[in-house]
């Protein structure tokens, strides 16, 4: 039975934080009710926190924040028939308009009039309930978590960076940044048959893990660089958003290699190393978030192939929620912060 009342956290300002109750939604014709189970904690659910903002993206009004999310159908549109009720589903949090040029090519992703929880003024996924078109949620086998669900989104862009990195058996890949998604590529590009994965990062708990879950070998930037290293890459993928660590990951890359810059980087200009890009035609591109990712990221962790569960160190409630938007900064050594609506 729905509960009356739909428990979220809303952001009013920076460091302002509320668990308030809203009106449960209605889903429209072609979406789905859900019921939420789980929330993954963001870099950018922190940045909004801490800041108010990311680039262009400004919280002005009230804002439920969280976009990494599971959960199960409860209700339905009236033309929705892709899922039945009680089925446990993966939310892909971007709804693209399925009209422009973008979306027609395949880069949904891309599309400028898409529709993404937590992303100004668009409200997220931490609450009771939220709605969302009945072809981004996916279906869940029983025997994979709603934990391990949520995981589907940080893992999609660990998957979207392997992609455009083109990363096939007996690769050596070099990373920058241990964070959740430094973690996700390094679990994608070994789920992928790369045989070094060489990860570096100033944290020392971050490189641990890093290590721990399968990273062969790790870099203090603290004290030393890829370069400085003598690292040889036949893939660089940036997941720390440092201009320092970009310079160095390019440097690095051997002749005819990719570079994939995932990580946001705090200024819009980066100066890039043209001559080594020219003289060993480097592939230099970007990414932004992912597409047509998650049925793989279901079946790569449904198969085993990748435990995502394993980057949880912190679960907390809804109603604990800015304990778990804080985590990270309390502890470095946590990597993914994780919100457990259904049990709050």
């Amino acid at each position: 039975m729905l509960q009356m009342s739909n428990k979220a956290a809303v952001l009013y300002g920076i460091g302002d934080l509320r668990i308030e109750d809203r009106p449960v939604p209605l889903p429209g014709p072609r979406q789905v009710l859900v019921e939420v189970a789980s929330v993954g904690i963001c870099g950018s659910d922190v940045h909004y926190y801490e800041h108010g903002r990311i680039g262009d993206f400004v919280v002005n009004a009230p804002m439920v924040l969280g976009h990494e999310a599971s959960g199960v159908v409860v209700g339905r549109g009236d033309l929705a028939r892709r899922h039945e009720l009680g089925q446990r589903v993966a939310l892909e949090p971007g709804v693209p308009c399925g009209s422009c040029r973008e979306c027609r090519t395949g880069h949904y992703n891309l599309c400028r009039d898409v529709v993404f929880f937590a992303t100004p003024p668009v409200d997220g996924a931490l609450a009771r309930y939220v709605t969302i078109h009945e072809d981004f949620a996916f279906a869940l086998p029983d025997h994979v978590s709603d934990d391990a669900g949520a995981l589907c989104e940080p893992l999609s862009v660990g998957l979207w960076a392997c992609r455009k990195a083109g990363i096939t058996v007996g690769a050596r890949v070099a990373i920058a940044g241990a964070g959740p998604i430094g973690a996700s590529v390094t679990l994608v590009a070994l789920a992928a048959g790369a045989t070094e994965v060489i990860v570096s990062d100033p944290v020392p708990a971050r490189r641990v893990r890093l290590t721990k879950i399968g990273a062969t070998s790790v870099v203090d930037t603290s004290s030393s660089s890829l370069v400085e290293q003598a690292v040889d890459a036949d893939v660089f993928v940036d997941c720390s958003g440092s201009p320092a660590a970009i310079l160095d990951g390019i440097r690095c890359v051997r002749p005819a290699g990719v570079a994939v810059l995932v990580g946001m980087c705090p200024s819009s200009e980066v100066p890039l190393p043209i001559s080594a890009v020219q003289s060993r035609e480097i592939c230099v591109t970007g990414t932004f978030r992912y597409a047509n990712t998650y049925p793989e990221a279901i079946a790569l962790i449904s198969s085993g192939a990748i435990d995502v569960e394993g980057l949880v160190d912190a679960r907390f409630s809804l109603e604990s929620s800015e304990e778990a938007l804080t985590a990270a900064h309390r502890d470095p050594s946590i990597l993914k912060p994780l919100v457990r609506v259904a049990s709050s």
